[in-house]
């Protein structure tokens, strides 16, 4: 073999190693680790000409392969996705049961049913893009999608019941109401499984209602449950406690009343905390007398409200409520 043949055989040599090199370094790059999922993030996205941001927490069981079901937690005014967490303490929840759960910031930390207000944006149909979002960033059951709030966040969650019920299976309103002007107009086409939590002596959502003249005005609770026991054509109570705001023997007692029998197997859902103020349930607090309150009640709406929405999803069925 002469010198020219040897140098012919290294250089092909050399040529097929780093081609062998460059084929793995490519297969490397083609092929990246997954990212873990699991845990806190926080997400954006753009609506209504506006980025709008979320906390969201996803539990250690979730498999991007399985759909999952998926809980949105509305904060009150002046509140945030993450303080809402705090309080409520889904994340807990969530990594026990498995289901992923979103905190929605509002604009300015409130929230909007008008698309003429200040803010110029309609929440309601924020909500609809949130979702549709979600289901591109996590494998979401669609059929098990829920909705729940505190004061305006619960507003919210009512007004969410009127206009997107074929997207959410089943809601909670946590020291809400039905606003008067969606008293009217609201006549959602699927019936709608409704949890109402509220205290008989809440001094910013008034459980005998407001004067309907005043902006911004509710309906009282009763007249709130009435109105989606009517709409799901519920029968008689299958189980009801009487509510008496002058019991005192009974101080910050939760009196339940369930109604079944409706339309599609959904369920209304009343929980009263008698004497109880404006608050979420066994939520944290950093004041001493709710920290009381929760401390009698022995009572966590966040575990009441996940045990309701597992009682429902979206069915297959092609029930429609009629117009009355």
């Amino acid at each position: 073999m002469n010198w020219t043949s040897l140098r012919r055989i290294i250089i092909c040599l050399f040529l097929a190693t780093i081609t062998a090199c460059e084929s793995i370094q490519a297969e490397e790059t083609s092929k990246p680790a997954q990212k873990n999922l699991a845990g806190d993030a926080y997400g954006q996205l753009s609506d209504q000409g506006k980025t709008r941001t979320y906390y969201i927490y996803t539990p250690k069981s979730y498999n991007p392969s399985r759909p999952m079901p998926l809980v949105l937690v509305f904060h009150g005014d002046d509140g945030s996705g993450h303080s809402m967490a705090d309080v409520s303490r889904f994340n807990t929840i969530a990594e026990q049961k498995g289901f992923i759960v979103v905190y929605p910031d509002g604009i300015n930390h409130k929230w909007s049913l008008r698309g003429k207000s200040q803010t110029k944006v309609n929440d309601v149909s924020f909500v609809s893009a949130l979702i549709n979002h979600i289901q591109q960033v996590r494998n979401i059951d669609s059929s098990r999608i829920y909705a729940t709030g505190f004061s305006k966040g619960a507003i919210l969650t009512q007004a969410l019941a009127c206009e997107l019920p074929d997207k959410i299976a089943a809601f909670a309103s946590v020291a809400g109401a039905l606003p008067v002007r969606y008293r009217s107009h609201c006549q959602p086409q699927a019936p709608v499984s409704m949890l109402m939590i509220n205290g008989t002596n809440d001094q910013e959502v008034h459980y005998q209602g407001d004067d309907s003249t005043e902006r911004g005005s509710l309906i009282s609770i009763k007249d709130t449950v009435n109105f989606w026991r009517s709409h799901d054509q519920c029968q008689s109570p299958l189980q009801a406690q009487p509510i008496s705001e002058d019991d005192k023997s009974d101080h910050f007692q939760v009196k339940t009343a369930r109604y079944n029998g409706c339309i599609g197997n959904s369920e209304i859902l009343q929980l009263a905390v008698v004497d109880g103020g404006h608050f979420w349930p066994g939520g944290a607090s950093q004041d001493p007398q709710v920290k009381q309150v929760n401390n009698q009640l022995g009572f966590s709406a966040s575990e009441a409200i996940w045990d309701f929405f597992q009682r429902h999803n979206l069915s297959s069925s092609t029930t429609v409520v009629e117009k009355r």
